[in-house]
């Protein structure tokens, strides 16, 4: 199942439509824009009901803490996802009241209770989250990742889980850019072949300027890679979106 915005926007529609509601789960504001904007924005315009969890504020994410104290980027992050997630028509939004940097060392049980009540309430259909490999290998990624998984195996009732992912032929794109910029661990970003993906969004137009519009929200995150990148770049990296079924099916 692929979807790119060179095919009719009905097909994407009925693609997307059949992934029912749709929740993401995900450690840090601007998570969710980086690795699911497009699909969010697609299941919206399909008439799906989307949900963003965000397990903590992110209030930690500087380099500059005299500049951004704790509390100060956390009100900072919440605004910006706020608006980001508006940029995407997505309306309905759950805090979990965990910690930047230290979800590694929270109970996965309380986690993974609390994640699975979210989902039930909420009533979700299809659960997209972090790989085993949390992306970049950041250890709130690996954790949130792993709670929602739990949350999905120990549901009453069958949930599909999508992981986010990257390709081989991706990463060779964007090989010498790694090299200059350190955005993923030493080994590099995930990769699967294409063959695998349960879903891949590449977006480009309107698509594309929604979710660059979504992310620049994240003005915080996003401004300086951005600056760094140069736009054109920039979006060109941002620009595509894979998932595999977590169960392999």
């Amino acid at each position: 199942m692929t979807l790119t915005n060179r095919i009719p926007s009905n097909d994407v529609r009925d693609v997307v439509r059949r992934l029912g509601t749709v929740v993401g789960v995900w450690a840090h504001p601007d998570d969710e824009a980086y690795l699911s904007a497009g699909l969010m924005a697609a299941a919206v315009e399909a008439g799906n009901r989307v949900v963003c969890v965000t397990a903590t504020r992110g209030e930690h994410g500087t380099s500059d803490p005299t500049r951004w104290p704790p509390t100060r980027l956390a009100h900072a992050r919440e605004r910006e996802l706020q608006a980001s997630l508006a940029a995407l028509g997505v309306r309905e939004h759950t805090w979990l009241p965990y910690h930047d940097g230290a979800c590694a060392a929270v109970e996965p049980a309380e986690a993974t209770f609390m994640v699975r009540r979210v989902l039930d309430d909420i009533g979700a259909d299809t659960v997209v989250t972090f790989g085993p490999d949390g992306m970049t290998g950041h250890p709130d990624h690996v954790a949130v990742g792993r709670w929602a998984a739990a949350a999905v195996a120990g549901a009453r009732h069958r949930r599909r889980l999508l992981h986010a992912t990257k390709t081989f032929g991706w990463g060779e794109t964007h090989a010498e850019l790694h090299r200059r910029l350190a955005i993923f661990g030493p080994e590099g970003p995930p990769a699967v072949e294409r063959g695998r993906l349960a879903l891949a969004l590449e977006l480009r137009g309107d698509a594309l300027d929604r979710k660059i519009a979504a992310l620049l929200a994240h003005a915080s995150q996003t401004a300086e890679l951005m600056a760094m990148m140069g736009e054109r770049e920039y979006r060109t990296w941002a620009a595509d979106e894979y998932f595999v079924d977590a169960r392999g099916g």
